[in-house]
């Protein structure tokens, strides 16, 4: 499922000094590896979300395969964490998502079973677990805990017994409200998910995607009252896999996100709050199945960063200032090779931006690219 993990895989850099600047800053990117992080292929750092201090956060895989949470604070300072209930094989264990200004943060566990759990972290290191109503107890069944805003309500979406996807929103009181999209569909695979780490804004509103009964990707803003708009951006396709994602929205309400078209290449695309849509490809995307520019993240001031996969199928970031410039990097050390590369996610307020690289040996690393 999303980032909305329903169909995405799991340096020198740019930001403008000022919006309405033509010089850029000196750029600098740290690259950095979470304590007990694994150093073998599919192990390593996976950083994911920053906030407006610096902060980031995401999770880590060690030598044996096992996810762990982390926190790394501005000044290179490291906390991690398993959530209780976290399973400690290969595939199973603790993956942070996206923290509120208030230190809390929302994940999910994968326990002994492969059954998902929601929680809730508190800045001083207090977990609360739950399973939305519904929620599947069987391997890739569950929970998934995805945004928290300022209030302490969570979203995200679960995977019921037959493995379809139903959205949520639980409350700072832990109230729970489900609900599915018209039209998502009802077999295993398909149904409603939300983005991940900024896809509930401060007033209730949420974003994500379903995946229809053809198996076709649509975007959603749901707003708190129950209010449902669908997202489809123009020249998405109508096939399997197929159609519009969104990731999430910023301050001002504009949704950044992909589509993919009718030859499986994906396009990225900027939802404004009237409705209307740009569309875009970062340079150097390639145009074959399963390439193409992949936006993950936007900042309050409308910039968005993300990834492309080039025509070799290895990836590299971008940041897309407000009015439309593209700037790309890499990551010093990603590799070069299909699958390898550079994986922007989120960028904040100040400009500074967080991801992963993978490297030429398949090792995942964190990095942090600061103006």
């Amino acid at each position: 499922m999303t980032k909305m993990r329903f169909w995405k895989t799991a340096t020198k850099a740019f930001f403008l000094c000022a919006l309405v600047s033509a010089l850029a800053c000196a750029q600098t990117t740290t690259t950095f590896e979470a304590p007990g992080a694994g150093t073998g292929a599919g192990q390593g750092t996976l950083s994911e979300f920053i906030n407006a201090q610096g902060l980031t956060l995401g999770y880590y895989i060690d030598s044996n395969g096992v996810d762990h949470g982390f926190i790394r604070s501005a000044n290179g300072n490291f906390v991690t964490f398993s959530a209780p209930g976290a399973g400690t094989g290969s595939g199973q264990g603790t993956l942070g998502e996206s923290i509120n200004p208030a230190g809390t943060l929302t994940g999910y566990s994968i326990d002994g079973g492969g059954a998902m759990h929601g929680f809730l972290r508190s800045a001083n290191g207090t977990f609360i677990t739950y399973d939305a109503p519904g929620a599947g107890t069987g391997a890739g069944q569950g929970t998934l805990s995805l945004n928290i805003n300022p209030d302490g309500a969570v979203a995200g979406y679960y995977l019921d017994s037959g493995s379809n996807a139903h959205a949520f929103l639980r409350l700072k009181d832990g109230n729970f409200t489900t609900y599915e999209v018209a039209g998502a569909g009802t077999g295993a695979g398909q149904g409603t998910g939300t983005a991940s780490g900024i896809g509930l804004s401060p007033n209730g509103t949420i974003t994500g995607a379903y995946i229809d009964s053809n198996n076709s990707l649509h975007g959603y803003m749901r707003t708190f009252d129950g209010t449902v708009t669908d997202i489809d951006a123009p020249g998405g396709g109508t096939g399997p896999m197929q159609g519009t994602d969104t990731d999430g929205l910023n301050p001002a309400g504009v949704i950044p996100g992909p589509y993919v078209d009718t030859n499986n290449v994906a396009h990225g695309y900027v939802r404004a709050t009237d409705g209307s849509f740009t569309t875009f490809d970062a340079p150097g995307a390639g145009t074959g199945a399963g390439q193409g520019t992949i936006p993950e993240g936007i900042n309050p001031q409308g910039a968005v960063t993300g990834y492309y996969v080039d025509s070799n199928s290895a990836s590299h970031g971008f940041l897309r200032a407000p009015g439309g410039t593209i700037t790309t990097f890499d990551a010093p050390g990603a590799g070069t090779s299909a699958g390898q590369g550079t994986f922007a996610f989120l960028d904040n307020a100040s400009g500074a931006i967080t991801g992963y690289d993978i490297d030429g040996n398949g090792v995942n690393h964190g990095f942090i690219r600061t103006p």
